[in-house]
This record gives structure tokens, C-alpha cells and sequence, in this order.
């Protein structure tokens, strides 16, 4: 056996060992983490039209995938991000972005709490792999407003 043809079977070998674990974007993008056909992302606390007080406690939930810090790849697994006040949800194909709408909670975590104004705000998450890219079958849950006192 030629030497081209061991580096082309062994590299085929390789991306097998891929196909299970990420998809290509058809339309070039990064390529996506699966998330199980039957998961989803949802806020437990606070509920849909609640009054709080800041900060406000937001605890997240996930049911049929894991969650794992950002830099860890592991299958079916990610991390949330919180989404405040936003009407529109960033790219499904980029990473999420990162800033005082977008929250990251990379390390795992499944709770924070929230410093807001006085108002009416929403909340929503979405689940994000190792690398914040949103999975094939994005996790997004339902979006809540709260009303901050």
C-alpha cells in the first residue's frame, strides 16, 4: 500500500470518528454539536409575569443532555447562556456573542443572580456547546417576562 493511500484511509478513519458527534452547516458555517431529538432548555425560577426584586434569582434547567463547562467536549452536553431584553436571538450557525445581553455561564453553572432596573424585562436561554455554538436542534427555551419592583 502507497503511502497516499495510508495518510487518505487513515484521515477517513479519523472524520468517522467525528460524524457522530458534530454536523457541517450547509451554508458554510461552523460545524454544530448534536443535541438530543428530545431536549430542552427551560427557566425554573422565576415563572412567566412574576414580580421579583433585584437581584433576581434565575435558575436554569435542562432535561435529556448534560451540562459541561465551555473548552470541554463531550457529547450531548453545552452550557447555558441567559438572554435579557433582547426581541431578536443571535446566529444559530456563529458562537453566542458575549456582552450585558448575552450572558455565558461557562463553567457549568446552573444559577446566578441578576442585578435589574425597576421594569418589565424578559429572560430566555439558550444551551451552547464547548465552543457557544448552539446545536443542531438549537435548545432555545421559551421566553419569560418578569417584572422587576
Amino acid at each position: 500500500m502507497t503511502k497516499k493511500i495510508k495518510i487518505l484511509i487513515f484521515t477517513l478513519f479519523l472524520c468517522s470518528l467525528l460524524l457522530p458527534y458534530k454536523l457541517v452547516n450547509s451554508a458554510g458555517g461552523l460545524s454544530k454539536s448534536l443535541s438530543n431529538s428530545n431536549a430542552e432548555v427551560f427557566i425554573i425560577s422565576p415563572l412567566d409575569k412574576e414580580v421579583v426584586s433585584s437581584p433576581v434569582e434565575v435558575i436554569f434547567g435542562i432535561s435529556n443532555m448534560t451540562v459541561a463547562p465551555a473548552g470541554i467536549k463531550k457529547e450531548l452536553s453545552g452550557h447555558h447562556h441567559l438572554i435579557i431584553d433582547t426581541d431578536i436571538l443571535p446566529s444559530l450557525s456563529k458562537p453566542i456573542p458575549s456582552d450585558k445581553k448575552h450572558l455565558h455561564f461557562g463553567k457549568g453553572q446552573t444559577r446566578t443572580f441578576i442585578d435589574l432596573k425597576s421594569g418589565t424585562h424578559t429572560l430566555q436561554l439558550i444551551f451552547g456547546d464547548y465552543m457557544h455554538v448552539p446545536h443542531h436542534k438549537p435548545l432555545v427555551s421559551k421566553k419569560i417576562t418578569i417584572t422587576v419592583e
